[in-house]
């Protein structure tokens, strides 16, 4: 069953239909037995993962601009390259992160939809009312865990940005002075990145919350 989702996944994406932004697309895959449930379930978790991965290379890179600034001798170039490395490392993390984003915004809002629109077949007043209680708890939550993980996302380009200042500015002065002016930045540098993985931190959890929530839940 996993094997066909997969091709028929691969043939969408052939002729242009965009998983996470076509009413096709989720068509196809429940057609399959693959529910929007279960898709909103992996995307969290799969966004959760690329905000453990973006934390885990935002520390890396805090760690190899401290190396830079205690430089004290070697190949300049080398270590410019290993900085640059890890910029580039986190700027790939946030690009995925963002579009895991994207992608939790584009089945939560198929998923609601569906959501409510079988909310109005429903006849048993006593059993709507509790998946209308059901849908409201689970859109506060979503509301909560995207705004943590949009909170975290806004937080990195700003980390990102001096990161790729100043991993320029080496490259522009390689040298024993550039090298020691950076000194002075570490501070600025490991507070951003401080505030920066404890706001991933919190959508994290919030992410482990919601999945928890998913998880234990019948589909609405």
């Amino acid at each position: 069953m996993r094997s066909a989702t997969v091709l028929l996944w691969l043939g969408l994406v052939t002729f242009g239909v965009a998983p996470g932004c076509s009413s096709m697309y989720y068509g196809a895959l429940e057609a399959f037995g693959v529910h929007k449930r279960e898709i909103f379930v992996d995307r969290v978790k799969a966004g959760r993962e690329a905000q453990q991965d973006a934390q885990k290379q935002f520390v890396s890179a805090l760690e190899a601009f401290k190396a830079t600034t205690k430089f004290e001798g070697g190949k300049l170039e080398a270590t410019y390259e290993k900085l640059n490395d890890e910029y580039e490392s986190c700027a790939s993390r946030v690009e995925e992160v963002s579009s895991k984003i994207d992608g939790i915004e584009s089945v939560s809002e198929a998923l609601f939809d569906e959501w409510r629109s079988e909310l109005g077949q429903m006849r048993n007043p006593d059993l709507k009312r509790k998946s209308e209680a059901s849908l409201k708890d689970t859109e506060r939550s979503y509301e909560t865990l995207i705004a943590a993980m949009k909170n975290a996302e806004a937080k990195m380009t700003p980390v990102l940005t001096s990161l790729r200042d100043h991993v320029l500015f080496l490259k522009h002065n390689l040298n024993a002075q550039a090298i020691a002016s950076l000194q002075g930045e570490l501070g600025a540098i490991e507070t951003g990145v401080g505030a920066l993985i404890a706001d991933m931190q919190r959508a994290i959890a919030e992410a482990d919350a919601f999945i928890g929530q998913l998880e234990g839940k019948p589909q609405g």
